[in-house]
């Protein structure tokens, strides 16, 4: 069950918009897109809609162009967030709208700060309303704008403002704090030397984020100073993560730290949120006294400062903390520094130490976990924990208790990070573990096509005996639940079909019987079920030659002889390939296998299919007569002594191949085996496949046996059954 229910219907409907674009627009003539036809959207549907296009990464200059219609689908708040635009797609899509938010963070293809601003002061409704931009990690490219005409403060109305990892200077920052509302800055990891311009607006600014600003030409008295005069300030951000390996000493940056700490309440007084994390030289003392004199304090950020766990922090039951002292803390950093990937790093550790024995669902921690990998999607050092903690999450019946959507999601990030690092096997590892689990592979919805080749294209590189286990188990269900084209495109990959008859080679040259050659074989018999080509590419890599070996040592494994007739009888269903068994040996080793008595019925089930289907055509059978007479006799002998199984023993995705042996022409022994293996999973499934045999005509061809004179009575009385079951199931529904 999923705690969050089915998806909101106007989510469905964006999605479906989305899915249609093409076939809902024309193209213009520089090639965007247009609705052919729109209602007059809300605005906030509008924005949702832009928003939907960028989460699946479909917004360009292409499709941004329909939002070129600002009658009909007014944009308010917008994110084209690490879209792919040019600056010019940019003004003519998205700058014509009253536009009161903005994000274009991490947006690329030519998309520069100046272009961005430059558009919106075009627009005199921008210029006027806009309250909120974002540019993080933008190029700001100041110096093509004319002349210094155009800046930041000509945004009249903005209040809001982040440029992190931007290269801001002095003379930007100069212009920004001119700006008469701005009440939130975020000017983290830029290279500005100074601060001093923050004096400009001391009176409105009420957030300031200066996280990892190492450029930064100011003693730490005036730094300070100039800190302390901003009285409005509400929230301060201070931290350092210490990232690289050329990173200064700090000092200066610990000086304020110290100084921020022990300074009087009448310093900052509207101050409720401090986020000094990264610096290790902050005293408990110190700490302990600013706590105890901030009485409305809301947050603290002490991650990496070893203060976490500090007993004056206990007491205050309001009080939001990043660190790593508990789960809450660490929960907290995730939540906060998504985009910084050093902070996330170390929340994720401390949280993999958590959650090693999670014993209860946790939902929102697992979103945390995904956002983290989502914003660092090419960073190895977050993949290698994140996926860890994915695991620990997920693991055992964890899953089963989260949203379906949720362990999706896992899944999709899971893919991503064996995509991306191919050659890291620990995170490999991580992937492993956490997909190797019944529920993630049988019920919940990913890209089972995509997880087979990036599993198989891993194992042909890496021999690890408990990896190389684990990866082939995966492989054996996903191949079991993939579509029919998805299988045939999956067939065509020879690479795919070696790789698991190596393992198969691997473990029959040693006479091992372990789960890994159970699962190899599975995943084989799996790929070649109704699907002529991937018999065809088994045969051409010498599988036929393989199986022939293993079906002879391992006659005593029943379990591994089922799986490996399983296969041929795939391969005896496909007439092309029929002449490729018929070999005399082969032939007569499985006649053995059906006559004797001491042998499983599972295994004389699928030894008797082979034969039946080679001596179904007459016309086609290359080797002695007497064989084939000697065959049908054995046929009808062996599977009329055959008991009824409870247990499932086999499945089938159609009937299609057993409508040849139905005939009413064919020999009686070719008709029984057919009859009595619908007979057996009719009784075991009668409403799935009572609508299967009428889907697939069977059960008009079971009726003419019924009705010819020449059929044998033994088959007349299970089609009789047969029929009785369909009947029954049909008058229940």
């Amino acid at each position: 069950m999923d705690p969050e229910g089915p998806q909101a219907l106007c989510d469905l409907c964006l999605a479906q918009v989305c899915c249609s674009l093409e076939a809902l627009c024309s193209k213009r003539a520089d090639g965007s897109m247009s609705l052919i036809w729109a209602p007059l959207f809300p605005p906030e549907l509008a924005d949702r809609l832009l928003q939907a296009m960028a989460s699946k990464a479909m917004l360009n200059d292409a499709t941004v162009g329909i939002f070129r219609d600002s009658k009909e689908l007014r944009l308010r708040r917008a994110s084209i967030r690490r879209c792919v635009m040019s600056a010019e797609a940019f003004r003519l899509a998205l700058c014509p709208h009253r536009l009161l938010e903005l994000d274009a963070s991490w947006a690329s293809e030519g998309l520069t700060g100046a272009s961005v601003v430059s558009g919106l002061v075009s627009s005199p409704a921008c210029r006027l309303n806009l309250q909120k931009l974002s540019l993080s990690g933008l190029h700001l490219d100041w110096g093509s704008l004319e002349d210094g005409c155009v800046g930041f403060s000509s945004l009249r109305g903005l209040k809001t403002l982040h440029l992190a990892s931007t290269d801001l200077t002095d003379d930007i920052l100069e212009d920004v704090c001119s700006l008469p509302h701005l009440e939130s800055l975020d000017i983290s990891c830029t290279p500005i030397s100074k601060l001093s311009a923050l004096l400009q607006c001391k009176n409105s600014l009420r957030s300031l984020i200066a996280h990892r600003l190492r450029q930064l030409n100011m003693s730490p008295s005036r730094l300070f100073f100039v800190l302390s005069q901003l009285d409005a300030l509400r929230h301060l951000d201070f931290s350092d993560d210490h990232f690289g390996a050329d990173d200064l000493d700090g000092r200066d940056g610990d000086e304020v730290a110290r100084q921020l700490l022990e300074g009087s309440s009448q310093i900052l007084p509207s101050l409720v949120s401090l986020d000094l994390s990264g610096w290790k030289t902050i005293s408990e003392a110190a700490l302990a006294a600013f706590v105890e004199s901030r009485r409305g304090l809301l947050f603290l950020g002490l991650l990496d400062t070893g203060l976490s766990s500090s007993h004056v922090l206990t007491a205050q039951r309001n009080l939001k903390v990043t660190g790593e002292a508990n789960e809450n803390q660490v929960c907290e950093a995730l939540g906060r520094y998504t985009e910084r990937e050093c902070f996330v790093q170390k929340a994720l550790l401390h949280l993999y130490r958590l959650t090693t024995d999670a014993d209860r669902a946790q939902p929102d921690t697992l979103k945390l976990v995904l956002g983290a990998m989502k914003s660092h999607p090419s960073s190895l050092q977050v993949h290698l924990v994140a996926t860890a903690c994915v695991f620990n999450l997920t693991t055992q019946d964890l899953a089963e208790a989260m949203p379906v959507t949720l362990i999706s999601s896992a899944i999709a990030q899971l893919l991503h990070a064996m995509k991306t690092f191919p050659n890291h096997q620990q995170v490999q590892k991580n992937c492993l573990l956490a997909l190797c689990s019944d529920y993630i592979l049988q019920d919940i919805p990913f890209d089972r096509y995509l997880a087979a080749m990036l599993v198989i294209n891993w194992l042909s590189n890496h021999e690890d005996a408990t990896l190389q286990r684990m990866a082939v188990a995966v492989i054996s269900i996903l191949v079991a639940k993939l579509s029919k084209e998805e299988t045939g495109k999956l067939s065509q990959d020879v690479v795919f079909m070696k790789q698991l008859l190596a393992i198969v080679q691997q473990k029959a040259m040693v006479g091992v019987v372990d789960s890994t050659l159970k699962f190899a074989l599975s995943a084989l018999w799996n790929l070649t079920d109704e699907m002529p080509s991937a018999a065809r590419s088994f045969i051409q890599c010498q599988g036929l030659e393989l199986y022939e070996e293993v079906l002879e040592s391992y006659y005593n494994e029943p379990t591994i002889q089922q799986k490996i007739l399983g296969l041929l009888n795939n391969i005896a269903e496909v007439k092309e390939l029929q002449a490729d068994l018929m070999d005399e040996d082969l032939l007569e080793h499985i006649l053995i296998l059906l006559k004797d008595t001491q042998v499983e019925v599972g295994v004389r089930y699928f030894a008797g299919g082979i034969l039946a289907h080679l001596t179904s055509r007459a016309e086609a059978w290359t080797l002695d007569q007497e064989l084939r007479e000697a065959i049908l006799k054995q046929l009808h002998e062996s599977i009329i002594t055959w008991p009824h199984l409870e247990r499932e023993m086999v499945s089938y995705r159609s009937f299609c191949p057993f409508s040849p042996l139905l005939l009413t022409h064919q020999p009686s022994g070719v008709q029984l085996w057919a009859v009595w293996a619908i007979h057996l999973v009719c009784s075991q499934n009668t409403s799935h496949y009572s609508s299967m045999l009428e889907k697939d005509g069977v059960t008009e061809l079971l009726k003419a046996l019924a009705a010819h004179p020449d059929t044998h009575d033994d088959i007349k009385r299970l089609v009789g059954s047969i029929l009785c079951m369909v009947e029954g199931g049909a008058q229940r529904s």
